[in-house]
C-alpha cells in the first residue's frame, strides 16, 4: 500500500516540477478532502504566471479533437500545455465518463502535456467544483498555458467567461439557430470565434454568418480594444489549428499591452470568492440535513414556511467555524 502523503507536501513537490506529485493533489482538490485547503492556498500563490484559456461551444462542435490539435500546435513553440477536460457526470459512480479523453489518446506520449478530466457533479455553467484550484496547481507546477475545455452543456455554458484570460467559442456548420445562441449569451463571451469542421460545404455560411453580426454589433465585445477573429478550422484536414493558436497568442499580448489582463484578473478573483463562500455554505447546509434541517422541511411541507424562509432560519440557526 502507497505510503499517504501530506498535501502539503505534494505542494512542495508541485512547484518543484514534479510532475508524479499533480494527479495526486488534483484528486485531493477536486474530492474536497479539507486537509488539502492549505496546499491549495499554496498554489494560489504560487500561481499566477500561466495563460487561461476557455474553450467551450455545443455538443458536437468537436471542442476535444479541436483542444488535442491546438496543444500539440502549441507545443511547436516549446510551451508545456495543460488541459482540464470537464466531463458530464457517471449517473453511478459520479465520475467523469472519459469519452473525450480518449480522443486525446495522441498527446500522451508528450511529456509536456498534460490532461485532466473532472467531473461536474451536478455543477451548473459548464465547469466542476476545483476546477481553477486544479488550475492553480498546473500554474504553479510550470506550465505555461492552461485549456479549460468545458462540458458542452450549450446554453447555460458561460462560467467559463469567468475562468479564464482568453474565451475560445466553437461553432459547427448546421448545429442550430444562430439567433436563439446569441439570446442565449453564448456568442457575446468570445474573445475568439471559431468555426470548426471548415471543410463542410455549409461551413463558409457559418464563418460569413459569423462575421456579419460582429460587424453589425449584434454581439457584445468583451473588450472595446479587442477586434474578435473568426477562425476556420478543420481538426480533420489541419487546417486552421496554427492560426488559431496564433490568435490566442495574439490576445494575451492585447491584454498585457493595454493592461485588461488584470481587469480579467480580478474577475475571475471575485468569481472565486463568491463561489468559495457558497460552497462553504452549502457543504455546511448538508451537515445539518437529517439535524437541524428536519423541522424546517416538515414547516415546509406543511405550507408553514416557504423554502427562502427556511433557508434564513437555518442560516441563522448554524455557525460556520472557518
Amino acid at each position: 500500500m502507497a505510503t499517504y502523503v501530506p498535501s502539503l507536501k505534494l505542494a512542495e513537490r508541485v512547484s518543484a516540477g514534479d510532475l508524479r506529485a499533480v494527479p495526486r493533489l488534483l484528486t485531493r482538490a477536486e474530492a474536497g478532502i479539507e486537509e488539502c485547503r492549505p496546499a491549495l492556498d499554496e498554489m494560489f500563490r504560487r500561481a499566477g504566471r500561466a495563460h487561461v484559456v476557455g474553450i467551450t461551444g455545443v455538443p458536437g462542435s468537436g471542442k476535444s479533437t479541436l483542444v488535442c490539435k491546438l496543444a500539440a500546435e502549441m507545443r511547436k513553440s516549446g510551451r508545456r500545455v495543460a488541459i482540464v477536460a470537464i466531463d458530464p457526470s457517471s449517473p453511478f459512480s459520479g465520475g467523469s465518463i472519459l469519452g473525450d479523453r480518449i480522443r486525446m489518446g495522441e498527446l500522451g506520449g508528450d511529456p509536456g502535456v498534460f490532461v485532466r478530466s473532472m467531473a461536474t457533479r451536478g455543477t451548473l455553467g459548464g465547469l466542476a467544483r476545483g476546477t481553477l484550484e486544479a488550475v492553480d496547481i498546473l500554474d504553479a507546477a510550470g506550465f505555461d498555458v492552461v485549456i479549460i475545455e468545458t462540458v458542452g452543456v450549450g446554453q447555460d455554458e458561460v462560467d467559463i467567461v469567468r475562468a479564464s484570460h482568453t474565451t475560445v467559442v466553437i461553432s459547427a456548420p448546421g448545429l442550430g439557430d444562430d439567433i436563439q445562441a446569441i439570446k442565449a449569451g453564448i456568442l457575446e463571451i468570445a474573445d475568439i470565434h471559431v468555426v470548426s469542421k471548415c471543410d463542410k460545404p455549409e461551413s463558409n455560411r457559418t464563418v460569413a454568418d459569423l462575421k456579419g453580426m460582429l460587424a453589425l454589433g449584434l454581439t457584445l465585445a468583451r473588450s472595446q480594444t479587442w477586434q474578435v477573429p473568426v477562425v476556420a478550422t478543420s481538426s480533420h484536414q489541419g487546417e486552421g489549428i496554427a492560426e488559431l493558436a496564433a490568435a490566442i497568442g495574439r490576445h494575451r499580448d492585447a491584454l498585457e499591452a493595454t493592461g485588461e489582463i488584470a481587469a480579467r484578473r480580478r474577475l475571475i478573483t471575485e468569481r472565486r470568492v463568491l463561489r468559495a463562500a457558497a460552497e462553504i455554505l452549502h457543504d455546511e447546509f448538508e451537515k445539518h440535513r437529517g439535524g437541524k434541517m428536519l423541522p424546517l422541511l416538515e414547516g415546509i411541507a406543511a405550507r408553514k414556511l416557504s423554502p427562502h424562509a427556511a433557508a434564513r432560519e437555518l442560516f441563522n440557526e448554524i455557525r460556520v467555524e472557518m
